[in-house]
């Protein structure tokens, strides 16, 4: 049998300076020496973190509104990407009309999309392949960020446990292999929760033979369960941000899983947008440094211990920042006050229980999604 290779990147967001050499064309300067990586493959896979649209309608969030311009399909295209990933927190930035565009630019640019639609059906229908005489299926889960827009039924994939079992078992019935790609995690955070493992190894209980998370903006590590790997997350791939350079945000690492048989794999490392745009391979002592730290990441991962005491420390840490969004009034300069012990918490310990019991509880946080979704 012949080997069938996929590969699949990152985040992928084409603004700021790689906008700019988009509009352009220079092609080169953004893939660099890193364009070998998307050579002789069956199929490639990126994650478009944002829609490709010329509207201006933000819809209401919490967080940034990102896009970029339609032209910037062109980059895809030169790399012959053939499916994009939509399902994440982004793609519905700019409404019902951002997605569209979106999707119709894929559409006829020759690109599959998968994870997102105009509406629900279209949202959780798979991507699927026949590739050297196998089945390909790529099924795309996103957290439930944002995924929904005020303005019609377009929407993403969100991860819902009960339906993700269905969508992995139906697709396993007519599939030889089934890929399931998750934008989720806690940002700027570096290993998967428990919670987070928990889930993925049951994807792969469920019928998944690979599963490949991003969205936390740095990479993670990996393990291979039951015979079949899990990646907990790619960190960027081309992701230009102001100000941010040589830091967590401008690693990441691109996975090739090779499909003969059982899966195996390959990574990549790669550096994007320091001091120059674009995305890059690593010199000979960054990738030492490199797999010494995803080394470490495997190990914590495969300690259920000490993935428990890592996530708790975590949590101390932003628990300040989380503590502020329980509070009436929040901000920088309220948030700075209150660690100080100059701005008192308005919110009493016994409303705080009533919050836990509301939110912990599946029927009580079922009522209190549908009347905060109405501020949409």
């Amino acid at each position: 049998m012949n080997e069938i290779k996929i590969l699949f990147t990152g985040d992928f967001c084409p603004h700021q300076r790689i906008e700019k050499l988009a509009l352009e064309e220079n092609f080169a300067a953004i893939f660099n020496d890193f364009i070998d990586v998307f050579k002789g493959n069956g199929l490639n896979v990126v994650n478009l973190e944002c829609p490709l649209t010329e509207s201006s309608r933000e819809r209401k969030k919490t967080g940034p509104h990102q896009k970029a311009s339609p032209e910037c399909i062109k980059i895809l295209k030169h790399v012959n990407v053939g499916l994009v990933t939509l399902a994440n927190n982004h793609i519905m930035d700019y409404g019902a009309s951002g997605v569209k565009e979106t999707i119709k630019l894929c559409k006829n640019s020759g690109l599959a999309t998968v994870g997102a639609g105009e509406n629900i059906q279209e949202a959780l229908r798979p991507y699927s392949a026949t590739v050297k005489g196998k089945k390909i299926t790529i099924l795309n889960f996103a957290d439930a960020e944002f995924l929904t827009v005020p303005d019609g039924p377009a929407q993403a994939n969100p991860l819902e446990i009960a339906r993700n079992y269905y969508e992995i078992k139906n697709a396993r019935v007519k599939s030889d292999y089934i890929i399931v790609i998750i934008h989720g995690g806690n940002e700027f955070y570096r290993l998967p929760s428990p919670r987070t493992k928990q889930l993925y190894r049951f994807f792969i209980d469920a019928g998944a033979d690979a599963v490949i998370s991003h969205h936390t903006h740095c990479f993670s590590g990996y393990e291979i369960y039951n015979q079949k790997p899990i990646f907990y997350g790619l960190g960027n791939f081309i992701y230009d941000h102001p100000g941010l350079v040589n830091t967590g945000w401008n690693q990441g690492y691109i996975v090739k899983l090779k499909l003969k048989g059982k899966i195996g794999f390959e990574l990549t490392p790669l550096k994007q947008c320091n001091q120059k745009p674009g995305v890059f391979h690593l010199s000979g002592k960054e990738k030492k440094s490199f797999y010494k730290e995803l080394h470490s990441l495997n190990t914590i991962i495969s300690d259920g211990y000490r993935l428990e005491h890592e996530f708790q420390k975590y949590c101390r840490e932003v628990y300040p920042m989380y503590d502020a969004f329980l509070e009436p009034y929040f901000g920088d300069i309220v948030t700075a006050l209150r660690k100080r012990g100059l701005f008192p918490k308005l919110m009493s310990k016994q409303k705080r229980l009533l919050l836990l019991n509301i939110i912990r509880c599946e029927s009580h946080r079922e009522v209190l999604l549908r009347m905060l979704r109405q501020y949409e």
